[in-house]
């Protein structure tokens, strides 16, 4: 994408109704000004409100506000110019039930508040694979998932979806290290009988994947926010 067609997008993004990019900084911690306000002053219903964090093109969103009218969703991302077809699209369906919002999901918890979200999906993050101190950095290290408790609903839902063999392990021992309600577990997706619905949905980047024969794995799990979420012992090479 040329430089010019980027920067054509994030002004675009500029007018959609329910683009937002609050400014938040490592050494500014104000709050954004809908945090614990989503229900009230965006979506002004109480419908529950699903999180896709590093929502790319928003295809998950788009599709999960489209089949569930019935709840609210919001796609959280820091690249503004993928994140303009999922904003357009939904602006052009006329959808009233879902939102994007450019942030860095480490500042998440400036965005919303206690109980505001009720499941979050993660479709295909960076596995952050290398040394050992990239791991805080996945979105299903202990330090992220403390970080969803401050606005997760007690028992809310984590969905991570992968082709990642290494992420999906990892993620494992998290779940089994603190006793997480595991919901869903399946190393092959497509040949499992999740396979439908949601899980059905294929992201931009799951179409190239899908172009290498990599195999898809898919867990759910519950999160309570009242135990304190610990590391798993370091086991890779």
């Amino acid at each position: 994408m040329s430089a010019k067609r980027k920067l054509q997008k994030f002004e675009q993004n500029k007018t959609f109704p329910h683009f937002f990019e609050p400014q938040l900084y490592y050494n500014n911690f104000s709050d954004f000004e809908l945090k614990a306000k989503w229900h009230s002053e965006f979506f002004k219903n109480s419908n529950p409100i699903i999180l896709e964090l590093g929502c790319g093109k928003g295809e998950y969103s788009v599709n999960i506000a489209t089949m569930f009218p019935e709840k609210n969703c919001i796609g959280v991302d820091i690249k503004g110019a993928r994140m303009w077809k999922g904003a357009s699209e939904s602006l052009k369906m006329g959808l009233k039930n879902i939102a994007f919002l450019r942030t860095r999901v480490e500042f998440t918890p400036l965005c919303f508040g206690k109980d505001e979200i009720s499941e979050i999906w993660l479709t295909f993050p960076d596995p952050q694979l290398g040394p050992k101190k990239r791991i805080k950095k996945r979105l299903t290290s202990s330090v992220f998932l403390s970080k969803y408790q401050k606005f997760l609903k007690n028992n809310g839902i984590i969905n991570l979806k992968t082709d990642d063999d290494t992420l999906y392990k990892y993620t494992l021992r998290i779940i089994q290290a603190n006793n997480l309600e595991l919901l869903v577990n399946t190393d092959d997706l497509y040949n499992s009988s999740y396979y439908q619905g949601l899980l059905a949905i294929k992201t931009h980047y799951e179409s190239l994947w899908n172009k290498e024969n990599r195999i898809i794995k898919y867990l759910k799990f519950r999160l309570p926010y009242n135990v304190e979420i610990i590391e798993p012992e370091y086991e890779e090479e």
